[in-house]
């Protein structure tokens, strides 16, 4: 489904962001994607949507690779992906209604099917009742809520969210989350990038922690380097004369 092999991305300005990454996530798969600021998973997730492509290395999504592709292979993948962002990126003077059918807009579907997938949708991730209002209008969750709408309009395969649950509260956290859980059941692929380990924590899913550009910890395939926040730190024995 995802596959990297050997990938490096440099930037012209800020130089190395990812360097030698290799690994897979299968179809249907949930991974989440962690790591520190600036440690090279928002460099990945666009390397999945393609919106850049490797200095080095291959990146592939379904059948499509970034070795030599164009322009509309892009548009092709993207039409299979859908993409979450944490400041939701709603359409302020559409209502939640037309912000989802929007994404079916610009893919050009038949107008006479946006309507019911629309409306089945809202139902899906609970705002059906919030049909007609405003992102104004909606808390921090319910945002995100119509975001990830958008993102399942067109049936994609896999789920890309970048930190969707950063902006919001305890609450609000745990039912999106609980949302994704539920898309991924239906088997959709879904990576996540958070920087919450307590909400890792509490789930068995794949987790892959990214540190100064590679990968330090895969709980899949069995990395784990002392660099890793999951690594156990030794115990330090106490010196003499420390005070007991």
């Amino acid at each position: 489904m995802i596959r990297f092999s050997n990938v490096t991305m440099r930037y012209p300005r800020t130089g190395t962001a990812l360097q030698r990454v290799t690994f897979h996530i299968a179809k249907g798969e949930f991974a989440f994607l962690t790591g520190p600021s600036g440690a090279g998973k928002s460099t990945i997730l666009k390397l999945i949507y393609m919106d850049d492509q490797p200095t080095e290395g291959e990146v592939r999504v379904s059948s499509v690779s970034s070795q030599g592709i164009r322009a509309r292979d892009v548009a092709r993948l993207r039409r299979k992906l859908g993409v979450v962002f944490q400041d939701f990126r709603l359409l302020e003077d559409r209502t939640v209604e037309a912000n989802v059918a929007f994404a079916m807009e610009v893919t050009g579907a038949a107008a006479s099917a946006i309507p019911g997938k629309v409306s089945k949708l809202l139902t899906q991730v609970g705002l059906a009742s919030k049909a007609t209002s405003y992102p104004r209008e909606l808390s921090g969750g319910e945002q995100q809520r119509v975001a990830i709408a958008r993102a399942l309009v067109n049936d994609p395969i896999v789920l890309v969210a970048d930190e969707p649950t950063g902006n919001l509260d305890d609450r609000a956290t745990r039912g999106v989350f609980q949302l994704l859980r539920e898309i991924n059941a239906s088997g959709t692929a879904v990576v996540m990038a958070t920087h919450n380990l307590d909400l890792i924590r509490r789930s068995d899913y794949r987790t892959i922690e990214v540190n100064r550009g590679q990968i330090v910890f895969d709980s899949k395939e069995r990395i784990l380097t002392p660099a890793s926040v999951f690594a156990v730190k030794p115990r330090r024995e106490p010196a003499p004369g420390d005070s007991q």
